[in-house]
Formats: C-alpha cells, sequence, structure tokens
C-alpha cells in the first residue's frame, strides 16, 4: 500500500521547482519573505490569482481557471448580492455583539428555520475552527466526559483542540490519550458489502476502550461526508448506528457541516440528512458567509444551557458582527432563490455521471462517489484497486495547466475532491469532463 500523506501536504508546491517566469518566482520571493515556512501554496506551479466570478477565477494574466476545488464561496465567487449586502451593511454599523441589532437577530432566526426544532439556539463564531473548539467545550460541560471519537484521517480545525481531533493533519497520525481513531466507512478498497454496520462496530469498540481507560464518551465528531478522508456517503444511513451507539451510551453527536453543508449534497441544506440522524450539535464555517469570515455551532438549549450554568458563557468580539449577518442572510436567500439546492443535485448527476462514463479498462478512474456538487473520485492503478497517488497528482496538475482547478484528499492523497460552486453550469460541466477525458486518457495508456 502506498505511504499515507498528510492533509496539508497534498498538492503542495516544493520550492524551487518554478525558475522560468521572473513575475512568479518574484511572487514566491515576497511570499516567502513574509509567511515563512508554513505558508502552503498548491500545484506544482501555483497560480498568481486576480479575480473571480461565478464558478471562474483568473489569474494575473487574466487566464481563466475553472473552479472545482473551493468550496467556500459556495453561490458563486464575487456573487452581488453578498458584496452589496456587505457594503450597504458596512455604511451603516459593524460593532461586537454586546448590543441588540436587528439583522443579527434576522439572521440567527432564519439560520435556525433551517434546522428542527429541538436545534433551535445558535453560537454565532468566526472561524470553523472556532466553531469545533466550543462544541467539544459544551460537549465535554453536557456530559461530564472527555473522551471523543473520529476517523483516522480527519481535519476539524487547527487551534489547539481541533488539531487535537485532526489525525489527518499530522504526519504520525497520532491522538491525546482521551482521543480514539476508528476507520472511515469505506467500501471501494475493502470490498465491504456493510461499510455502515463495520463503521458502528468500530465506534462501539471505541465507547468501551474510552470507558475502560477513564474517560468516558463525551462525543462522536464526524464531518458528514468524511471529506479528508476521502469522501463517503453511501448507503444512505451509512452513520445511523454509529451515532446511535454514541447517544444511547451517553455522549453527544456534533455534525462538522464546514465543508458538505449549505445545500451542497443537494438532498438538503445539511449533509447529516443523507444518513437519518439527529445531531445534537452542528459546527459550520467556510460557505456561511460565501468568503466572509463567519462560523457557528447550532446546538440543543438545554446545551448551551449547561455550558453556560457552568460559568463558560461564550463571548466572541466579531462573532456574529452585522456585517456577518448581511453576508449569512444574503447566501441563504440566494441559495433559496436561485434553486442552487436543486441545481447541486441535477450537476451532480450528471458530473458523477460523466465521470463513470470516463471508466473502463485502461483507466485509472477506479471509482466515482459523492452526493450533489461534492465527488470523490478514486485514481488507482489500472485494473486494480491500488490508490496511485504519483496519478492523481499528475491529473490535478495536467487539469491545472488546462485551466481547470480540483484537489486531492484520502489517506493517500489519490481521490480527487471536487467542490465548485452551487452555481455549476452543464457548460462548466462539459469544459471539464472534456479535460479530465484527455488527461485521464494520457495517463492511464501511459500506465
Amino acid at each position: 500500500m502506498p505511504e499515507i500523506s498528510e492533509v496539508m501536504e497534498l498538492n503542495r508546491y516544493r520550492e524551487g521547482e518554478v525558475t522560468d517566469d521572473p513575475g512568479l518566482v518574484r511572487a514566491l520571493a515576497r511570499r516567502k519573505a513574509s509567511f515563512g515556512a508554513a505558508s502552503v501554496l498548491f500545484y506544482d506551479r501555483p497560480i498568481r490569482m486576480a479575480r473571480a466570478e461565478g464558478a471562474w477565477m483568473y489569474d494575473a494574466e487574466d487566464r481563466p481557471y475553472l473552479d472545482l476545488y473551493n468550496n467556500v464561496p459556495c453561490i458563486g465567487h464575487s456573487h452581488p448580492a453578498v458584496a452589496e449586502a456587505i457594503a450597504r451593511q458596512a455604511g451603516v454599523l459593524n460593532t461586537n455583539t454586546r448590543y441588540l441589532v436587528d439583522i443579527v437577530h434576522d439572521y440567527a432566526e432564519r439560520l435556525l428555520s433551517e434546522f428542527p426544532g429541538d436545534l433551535s439556539n445558535v453560537v454565532l463564531t468566526c472561524t470553523g475552527s472556532e466553531s469545533n473548539d466550543l462544541a467539544l467545550r459544551m460537549a465535554e460541560a453536557m456530559t461530564g466526559r472527555r473522551g471523543v471519537i473520529v476517523t483516522e484521517f480527519a481535519y476539524h480545525g487547527n487551534s489547539a483542540s481541533t488539531t487535537a481531533i485532526s489525525p489527518g493533519s499530522r504526519p504520525d497520525r497520532s491522538v491525546p490519550d482521551h482521543i480514539r481513531t476508528v476507520p472511515p466507512p469505506e467500501a471501494f478498497r475493502s470490498g465491504d458489502a456493510d461499510p455502515g454496520a463495520t463503521f458502528a462496530g468500530a465506534v462501539r469498540a471505541a465507547i468501551a476502550d474510552l470507558e475502560a481507560a477513564g474517560h468516558g464518551i463525551s462525543c462522536l465528531v464526524v464531518d458528514t461526508i468524511f471529506s479528508s478522508d476521502g469522501v463517503y456517503c453511501a448507503p444512505p444511513g451509512l452513520i445511523a448506528a454509529a451515532v446511535a451507539a454514541v447517544q444511547d451510551a451517553g455522549g453527544l453527536f456534533i455534525a462538522d457541516e464546514v465543508q458538505p453543508g449549505f445545500g451542497r449534497t443537494g438532498t438538503g441544506m445539511w449533509g447529516y440528512k443523507m444518513h437519518a440522524v439527529r445531531p445534537d450539535m452542528v459546527t459550520m464555517g467556510k460557505p456561511m458567509g460565501n468568503g466572509f469570515p463567519m462560523s457557528g455551532i447550532v446546538a440543543r438549549p438545554d446545551i448551551v444551557d449547561r455550558f453556560s450554568a457552568q460559568g463558560s458563557g461564550y463571548f466572541n468580539t466579531f462573532g456574529g458582527n452585522p456585517l456577518a449577518a448581511a453576508a449569512g442572510l444574503a447566501v441563504l436567500e440566494t441559495i433559496h432563490g436561485e434553486g442552487l439546492m436543486e441545481n447541486a443535485r441535477a450537476m451532480g448527476e450528471h458530473l458523477r455521471a460523466g465521470l463513470r462514463g470516463l471508466q473502463g479498462e485502461g483507466s485509472i478512474i477506479g471509482d466515482v462517489r459523492g452526493a450533489g456538487l461534492f465527488i470523490g473520485v478514486e485514481i488507482s492503478v489500472p485494473g486494480t484497486r491500488e490508490p496511485d497517488a504519483a496519478a492523481a497528482s499528475a491529473l490535478i496538475n495536467g487539469l491545472r495547466s488546462r485551466g481547470v482547478m480540483v484537489g486531492a484528499t484520502g489517506p493517500y492523497g489519490n481521490v480527487l475532491k471536487i467542490r465548485p460552486p452551487l452555481c455549476f453550469t452543464a457548460s462548466d460541466a462539459a469544459f471539464f469532463l472534456s479535460a479530465t477525458e484527455e488527461v485521464a486518457g494520457s495517463l492511464g495508456k501511459a500506465a
């Protein structure tokens, strides 16, 4: 089996690979001087971006790139509804959350209308990491226990506590003693006929191990489409038995909707809807403001009450500020007003059908899976189920040279992660599929 990758290493630019473009060399030098070694750039040949609109981005030479990677601008890059809402509110009021501001309450009520009635409190933050960090604190306050279960290649943020539950962000996959990792519900390589049952069995074993170690079970945290693990969402109800096991043991289920949320799966506003489960908390980020930094947690009131009763009231200076509320309202109104959830369903089916049409003898495309406009494409050695990270990297960079941007995910770095804006069109799909057929076909022949 190939070497296991690290999330931030996938698609990473390696210093010194570009020498033939003086402008790009200067830009790379500026980045290194200002941001240092911790800064990550994508592709063998990084892109100097200048502007974006809809599903397309444009570099400094005005070359277009079809964006199937950046899930943050969920309703489309530079959407006028969001830009106008932010500009309008900036000219009126922006302040912290110590005051009563109507637009913030309007947004909270509108957001909560997207959830079942028992999920009726919201706490607004600025980043997905903050949301998941706070959700962990709330789970511990509610249960009196610390034990957390996550999947083996999960990524849930970059604060200290969320890095602890993000084994995919560390080369050795290590986690603290109060955390247990379980394999994701994978079926392609394993041939598992019932991945949900296997996943539930692993979760039950982790619960027992946490209890034996004296930690108990506080929560199960799952990205509901397993974005970093390789993109898994089938069959329907995939995680239902695992969630039931945690809740029956007194733990909470935290649905991390930072990536699959806001209509992306095409089956509902939230990814957890695919699984017939009821979360105790839902965390959100990135797409919430279509690029404006905002995030949040929706939870049962008793969880918020217990957290607050322990003297742990929460204040975040810019969490839920009026500009964020304006952006968030524009996003929700656009998703519904422009029919973007239905478009995600229809275009997702169209894309998956087109990608499956590229499979066959000699193809490097081993599997196509996902929901709506969140698709995982397994790149494998032709005729086998062996992950081929080198072919995936070559495909990603080959697509980049043809004006298409995708990324990689999964523990072996061999799964294409496809997440275009929800305004993605049939002509966009045709452009992508044509480029993929050309590049993947040449790689298949080379193999």
